[in-house]
């Protein structure tokens, strides 16, 4: 038998449909970070996006559901702008290393920083199985491999233990960063991965 679509569901150009997707989610984005995400009720999503709550639904089934997918824009744009600034630098991995360090620093002392928003969603979601810790997880361990390859790039002596160093780094920084803004010490996130890379640099020169 042939469907019959219900008047109140009119038929939906996939282009009309793609913007008020990416107006929830820009709208849920900025409302989460800045609010918080269980202190965010898809109500106000709603009410700031300006469409009906039955087209949010259609797009997220279920608050869940719109987390997860703004957590994973989210980490897709992160890594994107990781891959330009490694396309950027050629094969420098000490270069690269620098300038990514670099561009988190940027990024923390922004006057709208409030955390790394993997971090915050991993606080606020503690149950293991959670789609939001999950994502925040796995991108914490992507980060882990990507600093480990240029740890293992540069050919210091123990790689691992200065890729986990300077993760241990950028984490504490993004953490130091939410609560103490500009006055903090995540300004000297640069200078303390340089240093940790040029002793490890170091080490390796004696080994030879």
């Amino acid at each position: 038998m042939k469907s019959v679509r219900r008047s109140e569901e009119p038929a939906i150009d996939p282009a009309d449909a793609s913007s008020v997707r990416e107006r929830l989610l820009n709208t849920a984005a900025d409302l989460f970070y800045r609010e918080g995400i269980r202190a965010v009720g898809v109500d106000l999503v709603v009410e700031r996006t300006g469409v009906a709550k039955t087209s949010l639904y259609r797009h997220f089934p279920s608050k869940d559901d719109l987390i997860a997918a703004v957590l994973e824009r989210d980490d897709r744009t992160y890594w994107a702008h990781w891959d330009r600034v490694a396309q950027a630098q050629g094969q420098d991995a000490k270069a690269e290393l620098a300038t990514h360090i670099k561009w988190i620093a940027q990024y923390i002392d922004r006057r709208e920083f409030r955390g790394c928003a993997f971090l915050n969603a991993a606080t606020e979601f503690p149950s293991a199985n959670h789609p939001a810790r999950l994502i925040a997880i796995r991108h914490k361990a992507e980060l882990r491999r990507r600093v480990g390859q240029l740890t293992r790039r540069l050919g210091a002596p123990g790689f691992d233990i200065l890729a986990d160093q300077l993760v241990l780094l950028i984490d504490g920084a993004y953490v130091n960063g939410q609560l103490t803004g500009k006055k903090g010490v995540a300004g000297a996130l640069p200078e303390a991965a340089a240093v940790l890379v040029d002793a490890a640099a170091s080490r390796s020169r004696r080994q030879r």
